[in-house]
């Protein structure tokens, strides 16, 4: 159940009011710089922080099987410690496997080709591939439509767009802890938790990108972590912790993180004596436009009306029905 207090704000809602307080452009919601070096500190000690990467690549695999078509030359979009290819195995679903990652240390633990790029300029010329994957990467660019609009361009017509990326319920546990402690010994609010997109826009997005059969879907990740504290430690090593450019600088009040553990556990504390933490993950599916794919009908071509197919009367706009 999605929580009312301390509830997952869109990045697209934060926009207007970044603009207006601070002056900054709207569009810069995460602090893309510190993105990387939190990313090249993670790539040093990846695999024990790994598991819900390994999670989300398997997940996405399993709707590549779905599929059920071949593709030649594919893009792992925010490829990490390689999960995706792992994930694939020995599936002959894939045949040349490129790489890219805003890190050079997580290029660096490919398998495979890879190169350092950034989301938001991909480096690639258009139609350079019939598939781009991206697990858990797409949720830290800040002009999302404009990054899937470059990666509908570098997408082979008829091409898939299949990605992961975290949503707007994304540790409501944690940011409901942190607000309560916030506001209880500091007198004030700061964002500590980033925000991410919800699932209500999300299909809309890769339609506007110009996504062909645009679906999105979600699930949510449950983990258990000994305690809040734990979790906080956990997102810092995956660089996964708070982002957002206009956060509080500078370390949190130690009272203040250990008066959130404590909320924490009060609120959210399982049979076990451990915490659980939420991970929505929203999956995008969406293909590059191609003639061969279905198109909707176009308006007053339907060879049967809807009413005779319900077996009623049909009656004209604004045609009150009779009491009978």
């Amino acid at each position: 159940m999605r929580p009312q207090d301390g509830g997952a704000l869109p990045a697209a809602r934060l926009w207007p009011y970044i603009r207006t307080v601070t002056g900054l452009d709207p569009m810069l919601v995460f602090d893309r710089a510190m993105l990387r070096r939190r990313r090249e500190r993670a790539a040093r000690d990846w695999r024990p922080r790994a598991f819900l990467k390994r999670v989300i690549a398997e997940r996405l695999v399993e709707r590549l099987d779905d599929v059920r078509r071949s593709f030649t030359c594919a893009l792992d979009l925010g490829s990490h410690g390689d999960e995706f290819a792992t994930a694939l195995a020995d599936r002959k679903t894939v045949g040349w496997l490129a790489r890219a990652d805003l890190g050079h240390g997580f290029a660096r633990l490919a398998h495979g080709p890879a190169v350092v790029a950034d989301e938001e300029f991909l480096p690639f010329a258009p139609k350079s591939f019939d598939l781009v994957v991206s697990a858990m990467d797409l949720h830290w660019v800040n002009d999302l439509p404009g990054a899937l609009v470059q990666i509908q361009r570098i997408l082979q017509p008829d091409g898939l767009l299949l990605a992961a990326m975290l949503g707007g319920a994304t540790l409501w546990q944690l940011r409901q802890a942190l607000t309560a402690a916030e506001s209880e010994i500091e007198g004030g609010l700061s964002p500590r938790v980033s925000p991410f997109a919800d699932l209500a826009d999300a299909a809309g997005l890769l339609q506007r990108a110009g996504f062909a059969l645009p679906v999105a879907d979600s699930e949510t990740i449950e983990v258990e972590y000994d305690n809040a504290l734990s979790l906080m430690r956990d997102l810092g090593a995956m660089g996964e912790s708070n982002l957002v450019v206009e956060r509080r600088r500078g370390l949190a009040r130690r009272a203040t993180l250990l008066r959130a553990a404590e909320i924490y556990g009060e609120r959210f504390a399982l049979p076990s004596g451990r915490v659980a933490a939420s991970f929505e993950v929203l999956f995008l599916h969406g293909w590059a436009p191609h003639e061969s794919q279905p198109k909707p009908l176009r308006p007053g071509s339907a060879a049967q009306r809807l009413a005779d197919a319900l077996g009623t009367a049909e009656r004209s706009a604004g045609e009150k029905a009779g009491r009978g």
